[in-house]
């Protein structure tokens, strides 16, 4: 009696011990957050990123009733935020808005014969605000009526593109584009998409892929036109431009900011930032904000992003492959 009585306590006190945390945990969950988040940024103020996380997080912040302050670690292509944030405490208290170089940066720094800053696995999507194809620029004054004459002459000779960095989306994008339509290029790096559009203008460089927000007022004052995009069909916003794809080159590729979180974040917090995600993109002022840059809000929600993510990560991936290593 006595032997089965210890037995029994033993067992209570031993599910006490292991109930007791989870208990605790379940209960700080549902607590959560109790204190402000920070939403990492990892590129400078200013840019793409920054514009769509700005007015996001705010209205975050009211939905869930706590700041979400927005900090900018920017360097290495987005490597290092990025880096940072995936290596955080998974607690829900610092999340991350990034691009497609999440994507990126570790196939690339394998590539290059250096330790990876962070793998894709440790991070978990949450949902995507934008997606916005990326276009085609050059001067006016180029000497390219459209994408069939520009595709012909860089058949004959070496036409040079700048882009916002090697291995960054917009080199990676363009070099697809040229592997698709077998074309001679020369790649010159710049240190932000900002310096490489100036590079483009000043006459330094052919060419550039760049985000439509980036260089419509420079279309609209007549100092770059577009050639053709990376989207799916005709857009919108510029109905006379054709897409890569209906020309006959299939390479499709959006430049989208999305909401990560570390992975291992428990699955009550992801939902309660995904409902206050889901709240920033249906607010008005959120969309005048980021629809006023030039920027088209284009949300989905946490399964559709997963998806869209996997399908654009692995495509991503093949084209920093095809390009290899970069000296």
């Amino acid at each position: 009696m006595h032997n089965s009585l210890h037995a029994a306590c033993a067992a209570l006190l031993a599910y006490g011990m292991s109930a007791a945390p989870a208990a605790w945990a379940q209960s700080a969950d549902s607590n959560w957050p109790t204190r402000p988040i920070t939403m990492v940024v990892p590129f400078p103020p200013g840019g793409v990123n920054d514009t769509v996380a700005r007015p996001v997080a705010e209205a975050m912040s009211r939905a869930l009733k706590q700041p979400v302050i927005v900090e900018n670690r920017g360097g290495a292509g987005g490597g290092v935020g990025i880096a940072h944030a995936a290596k955080s405490s998974p607690d829900g208290y610092t999340i991350l808005m990034a691009l497609p170089s999440i994507s990126i940066i570790p196939e690339a720094d394998k590539l290059s014969g250096r330790p990876p800053m962070y793998q894709v696995n440790q991070v978990t999507p949450v949902a995507r605000f934008t997606a916005d194809p990326t276009v085609l620029a050059v001067r006016a004054d180029a000497p390219w009526k459209n994408l069939a004459d520009f595709v012909a002459d860089a058949k004959k000779r070496e036409i040079s593109y700048g882009s916002s960095g090697t291995y960054g989306t917009l080199h990676i994008f363009m070099e697809a584009f040229r592997a698709q339509a077998d074309l001679k290029m020369q790649h010159v790096p710049y240190t932000g998409a900002g310096p490489a559009l100036i590079g483009l203008m000043g006459g330094q460089v052919d060419a550039m892929a760049v985000s439509p927000a980036s260089v419509s007022p420079h279309v609209k004052s007549g100092r770059v036109k577009i050639l053709a995009h990376w989207g799916e069909g005709r857009l919108k916003s510029m109905p006379d431009v054709p897409s890569l794809t209906e020309s006959g080159y299939p390479v499709e590729f959006a430049q989208w900011s999305g909401l990560f979180v570390p992975t291992g974040t428990p699955p009550a917090v992801i939902e309660k930032l995904r409902v206050a995600a889901k709240a920033a993109a249906e607010d008005d002022k959120v969309n005048k904000v980021i629809e006023g840059a030039g920027i088209p809000v284009m949300y989905l929600d946490t399964a559709e992003f997963k998806k869209y993510w996997a399908a654009d990560a692995e495509k991503l991936t093949r084209a920093v492959q095809k390009v290899g290593k970069v000296d």
